[in-house]
């Protein structure tokens, strides 16, 4: 694919190239957090080859899409994968897919435990065809408590890891963030996490299984900053990070639209002071260390707030880039597209879908200096290589057959 912006190209399987080239990747996943994990992989060099039911990822009907199957859910989670359709509920599918797991290095799913237990792809039941295979999931809970087998989706995961909460306090009632946040989060932690227990493997040669429980990591991450008094022996009702539920923490009205800035050192507020017009500030007890100012943040915020409203969003940008302060306009999607900075990194990437036509995706965002990453393949169509993927594990005509007619047949 070319990297210039604009430029329409074909995604035709070059040589793979990345920190995973070489890796064979099995993704049973459906929904978010498990296609998302995969395709980074797969972004990363790794040959996913993405396992669906004769119906396929219900992400195929999610989002808008140009032909049945391809909506712009799926088409966002599942570029660099291979599709293959098979039914686990029939015997020859799942030998297929046991003889799969043998030529592979990692093993996803998003079945709850005794889902995969009963399909026969637990991870015992994989690790004696594949002792070295990586067995990942990211149930909602953990695996070894109570709740294993509960179903959760995002929207779930965001209300009780008190994300919901969190933006109630700010604006009055729990509301969910607008975005999928729980499912990419944990997507992104678990590739991660996959990347990790290869290296491990580099090691002792030895698989692992590997789980990501969203609620525990949702946690996990909410609480990096409101974990801010003692949890456990001290004042719960006030736990968390003032300035963040603070009611004037938010982009600030500019003459002509909004900015967003923040400092956070001695150095930068006395900085950000002077830009405003107001350096008295820095010698004020209430701002002038960071202790006080964390008492008194939605004063100061409100001081700042009444200021920026004298001036232009272009020349608050102009005065704190000059003081090298952090700042950026509030940008909407609508004009992501011809964003300069965006077009000069060439960051929306234009290419031709062989069923889809024209389309647009998003750039790899992690960069290596020696290994880097590549979009070989467009996202596929349904069972679109199931015929390639099992004449390269060894099938002859007649078990290609009996496979596909499984599938068609149930």
């Amino acid at each position: 694919m070319q990297t210039e912006t604009g430029v329409t190209a074909r995604l035709d399987g070059p040589a793979a190239t990345g920190p995973l080239a070489g890796i064979r990747v099995i993704d049973i996943t459906i929904n978010i957090l498990g296609p998302l994990a995969a395709q980074i992989l797969g972004d990363m060099g790794a040959d996913v080859i993405k396992i669906e039911a004769p119906e396929g990822d219900p992400m195929r009907y999610s989002g808008l899409s140009k032909h049945a199957g391809m909506a712009s859910l799926f088409m966002n989670t599942n570029r660099n994968k291979r599709s293959v359709v098979l039914d686990l509920k029939r015997a020859a599918p799942l030998d297929a897919l046991l003889r799969l797991v043998e030529t592979a290095d990692v093993f996803i799913h998003s079945m709850r435990p005794q889902t995969a237990e009963r399909l026969g792809v637990s991870y015992t039941a994989l690790r004696a065809r594949n002792p070295r295979i990586i067995y990942a999931y990211g149930p909602g809970y953990r695996s070894d408590g109570p709740q294993r087998d509960r179903p959760a989706f995002d929207d779930v995961i965001q209300g009780e890891s008190g994300l919901a909460a969190m933006v109630g306090r700010s604006v009055g009632e729990p509301r969910y963030t607008p975005m999928i946040i729980a499912d990419k989060l944990c997507g992104n932690v678990l590739a991660s996490a996959i990347g990790m227990a290869l290296f491990s493997r580099e090691r002792t040669g030895h698989g692992q299984e590997v789980s990501v429980p969203m609620l525990e990591t949702m946690l996990s991450f909410n609480l990096v900053e409101h974990l801010w008094t003692n949890f456990f022996e001290s004042d719960r009702d006030n736990l968390g990070y003032a300035r963040i539920f603070s009611p004037h923490r938010k982009p600030y009205a500019t003459r002509d639209g909004h900015i967003c800035m923040l400092a956070v050192s001695d150095n930068q507020w006395r900085r950000l002071f002077a830009v405003i017009g107001r350096p008295e500030l820095g010698a004020d007890a209430r701002f002038a260390e960071i202790k006080a100012r964390t008492t008194n943040i939605s004063e100061l915020y409100g001081i700042l707030a009444a200021e920026i409203k004298r001036k232009t969003t272009a020349e608050w940008q102009a005065l704190l880039d000059a003081a090298d302060l952090p700042n950026g306009a509030v940008n909407d999607f609508s004009g992501m597209a011809e964003n300069p900075y965006l077009d000069t990194t060439g960051f929306f990437r234009h290419y031709e879908h062989p069923s889809e036509g024209a389309m647009v995706t998003t750039a790899i965002p992690v960069q290596f200096g020696s290994t880097p990453g590549s979009l070989r393949l467009p996202p596929p169509r349904l069972g679109e290589h199931t015929e390639a993927v099992l004449r390269d594990i060894g099938y002859a005509d007649a078990g290609i057959h009996e496979v596909i007619s499984a599938v068609t047949t149930n």
